[in-house]
């Protein structure tokens, strides 16, 4: 797929290049990145332009991933957000927030933006989010984007070689008012038990 560009009031989605390499090390070099987030630690300038150059490139070109850097209408990074095909109709997202840009909401605009991008363009029925236990940040992102929580995994992430269990929740077209490209019958509601009479 040709990479595409996604705006807010505030935010513009955009793939990155080797332009953003710099932005994109600085950045990660902030320790809670580093500890709830798969990418390397330390992170070296290397991996920052292998991101920005290879790997980001290379998951839109396969249709696999499809990373967007999101950046103030100034060009200033504020985080980096992905989506990764995980099976027919279901993708994945994952997320990271400079520092200096925590706590304005951005994080949840972005990840809103990209729930109906992919919804409304890659046919998907199901966005799901995971964090490890314990990355309350992240978690409070999915909360306010609308996510369900679904549960705990156990060792479900492999982070830097140790199996570590992690929340599941999803969020549904149907959670952002949008039809659903498949049928969708959920479970229905059981009846409220009357065993107390």
């Amino acid at each position: 797929m040709e990479p595409v560009t996604l705006t807010t009031d505030r935010l513009v989605l955009r793939p990155v290049g080797p332009r953003d390499t710099d932005a994109v090390y600085t950045a990660a070099q902030d320790p809670d990145i580093q500890r709830w987030t798969t990418i390397p630690s330390p992170y070296l300038h290397e991996h920052a332009s292998g991101f920005t150059e290879q790997f980001a490139p290379d998951g839109w070109a396969t249709d696999s991933m499809f990373t967007f850097g999101v950046f103030l209408p100034d060009g200033t990074l504020t985080g980096m957000l992905g989506l990764t095909t995980r099976a027919l109709g279901t993708v994945e997202i994952g997320f990271w927030t400079a520092k200096e840009h925590r706590g304005h909401g951005y994080t949840t605009e972005a990840t809103l933006t990209a729930a109906r991008w992919a919804f409304t363009h890659l046919a998907v029925d199901r966005v799901e989010w995971r964090a490890e236990v314990g990355n309350t940040a992240s978690r409070a992102v999915a909360e306010h984007a609308g996510f369900q929580l679904e549960g705990t995994l156990r060792s479900a992430i492999n982070n830097k070689g140790t199996r570590r269990d992690c929340w599941l929740a999803s969020l549904l077209p149907s959670d952002l008012g949008l039809p659903s490209a498949a049928p969708y019958l959920p479970t229905p509601t059981p009846p409220p038990s009357d065993t107390g009479r």
